[in-house]
């Protein structure tokens, strides 16, 4: 049984796959992250009047993860035991709505599509919806580096995290993660709101996206030269800055993209009119450049592709193995 499971789920995983390559996120549809988005947020505003702030955001965490991965894996174990056939769509339903390959590409290219035809302030709304820094004020270069810098980091977020989830435990893990990841952008702020209401969700995100996001950044300079950029640079900018940053995983592929594209990522920005400070990545060997979105979306897709192989090869080993 357990061979004929790895079979299925493998097969889900690769159609999943090729699915939200093909489909993505259709605007107006139905969305599993969505959902999560509706259930952490009427949580919230169910737990957060509570006086110990922290142990209310703890239990935020614990509800919402035993929601996200029981209510799907109890889904698919009843499909499994109706028909695999049955399980068979059902995870891949499931592994196509965790994975954001597509959407990233179609979210990013809006900004690009605005700035190349010179329409700063629909380049700013278009960004503002990827990112979480105020835009209204940024330049062409301020609103490209954004789209660059999300295109890095959603890689990791949006393709690696959950393929390495759903690799190890399906749909069901998959689906655990990407809870964890959406709480953390929901209420992972450090600020006087969240900052113990959101500790729990972000320290958990962390843990989570720790070896992915080493993961990620190691195919993505794969990916690198596979799409002839500098992979010397990026492997020199790796080295160098990829713990230049408040969380101990985003700046790993960022410090990768930097360097593939010889540009300087980060740097100080506005969050709810607050300025922070934040160091900056890479080196500015020449000036950002409306066209790096596009190097970016090659590089997010070389390195989807590595990734997928890396879960079949495992997957395979696996099945060889039982």
């Amino acid at each position: 049984m357990m061979k004929e499971w790895v079979l299925f789920a493998t097969g889900a995983l690769v159609m999943g796959f090729v699915v939200d390559l093909i489909v993505g996120d259709p605007h107006g549809w139905p969305h599993l992250i969505c959902g999560f988005g509706r259930l952490i947020a009427a949580l919230e505003h169910a737990l957060y009047p509570m006086q110990n702030k922290r142990f209310a955001g703890t239990l935020l965490v614990l509800l919402v993860l035993l929601v996200a991965f029981g209510v799907p894996a109890l889904l698919l174990l009843l499909a499994w035991r109706i028909s695999p056939w049955l399980y068979l769509a059902l995870e891949t339903l499931l592994c196509w709505q965790l994975l954001a390959t597509k959407s990233l590409r179609v979210e990013s290219r809006a900004v690009y599509n605005a700035l190349a035809e010179g329409n700063l302030s629909g380049a700013r709304r278009a960004v503002s919806m990827i990112v979480g820094r105020d835009t209204a004020a940024l330049d062409a270069a301020g609103v490209t580096r954004a789209a660059v810098e999300t295109v890095a980091e959603n890689t990791s977020d949006g393709i690696a995290a959950p393929l390495f989830y759903m690799m190890l435990g399906g749909a069901a893990l998959g689906c655990f993660y990407k809870a964890a990841n959406t709480m953390d952008s929901m209420v992972g702020y450090k600020n006087e709101r969240y900052l113990e209401f959101g500790r729990a969700a972000a320290k958990l995100d962390d843990v989570l996206n720790y070896i992915p996001a080493r993961l990620c950044a190691a195919f993505m300079l794969c990916a690198t030269w596979l799409c002839g950029l500098d992979v010397g640079n990026a492997w020199r900018i790796y080295r160098r800055d990829r713990r230049k940053h408040a969380s101990p995983n985003s700046a790993h592929t960022e410090a990768v993209m930097a360097g593939a594209l010889r540009v300087r990522l980060a740097g100080d920005a506005y969050y709810f009119g607050v300025l922070c400070k934040k160091p900056y990545i890479g080196d500015a060997l020449r000036p950002i450049e409306t066209e790096d979105i596009l190097r970016a979306h090659k590089v997010l897709y070389a390195t989807a592709y590595l990734l997928l192989l890396l879960a079949l090869l495992l997957r395979g080993v696996l099945y060889v193995a039982l």
